[in-house]
């Protein structure tokens, strides 16, 4: 079955991945020294579940809606005022009434905890909230996808006769295209790097290339890059430099 072939399979509940053509510039720096890759701007989002949906209904939301933290705080403050639930004697607590009782206690807390300091009820809020992201690529219509967003992984494998190779996933969720990468650390690093397609998937690819490198990746993706380090897994394996005296 040809590459092509496995990208077009219908995944119906999967976002499609942006198309390679569609990837913004690779290299860092345009001819005239303009920054041509930008970082996708990434945002943390909730989805409200049938069991929270009651909490937001009032301010116009639905089951399956999605709201960035901000919002959720809104509605959360909204709710507490419309219906009066500030605590009078002390203005730090919300009582809780049937529907944040269902909404945010454990059944074993349901008769003991009458009210919530604020913070509480915003983070119980959000847990029990479903995890989105959004991302979004300069020029592009911003993608949402369920879950968190995987963080470009860097590993060190052992292979035979004591060579390290340095293996990198999830390049393409960040916009970036694995061979591109994969080519760029060959010239920095001065060594063979391979580009072969990621375990259990169809259209994804892993870049593995000879030795530590990740003192190179870490340059390419933080500096040249600009992409968060946050968003960003396995830097810390770099290697280690001479002792100290």
């Amino acid at each position: 079955m040809s590459h092509m072939h496995s990208i077009v399979s219908i995944r119906s509940f999967v976002v499609p991945e942006i198309a390679a053509s569609e990837l913004p510039a690779q290299d860092s720096k345009g001819a005239d020294g303009e920054q041509l890759y930008h970082p996708p701007e990434i945002i943390p989002l909730f989805g409200i579940s049938s069991k929270m949906a009651p909490l937001f209904q009032e301010s116009g939301y639905k089951k399956g809606s999605t709201l960035s933290s901000s919002e959720v705080r809104s509605v959360v403050i909204n709710y507490v005022k419309t219906n009066e639930l500030v605590d009078e004697t002390n203005k730090n607590f919300v009582k809780v009434n049937p529907i944040l009782c269902d909404c945010l206690l454990k059944k074993s807390e349901q008769d003991k905890i009458s009210k919530l300091k604020w913070d509480d009820l915003l983070s119980r809020c959000l847990d029990q909230l479903q995890p989105f992201h959004q991302v979004t690529f300069a020029g592009h219509e911003p993608i949402v996808r369920k879950g968190n967003i995987d963080p470009i992984n860097i590993t060190i494998a052992q292979r035979s006769s004591n060579k390290k190779v340095t293996i990198i996933k999830n390049l393409e969720l960040y916009g970036l295209d694995p061979q591109t990468v994969a080519n760029i650390l060959q010239q920095k690093a001065q060594a063979s790097v391979t580009v072969t397609t990621l375990p259990g998937t169809k259209d994804r690819a892993q870049v593995q290339i000879q030795g530590n490198q990740i003192n190179h990746l870490a340059k390419l993706l933080l500096e040249d890059y600009q992409i968060d380090r946050k968003y960003i897994q396995g830097l810390k394996k770099a290697p280690k430099v001479g002792r100290k005296k």
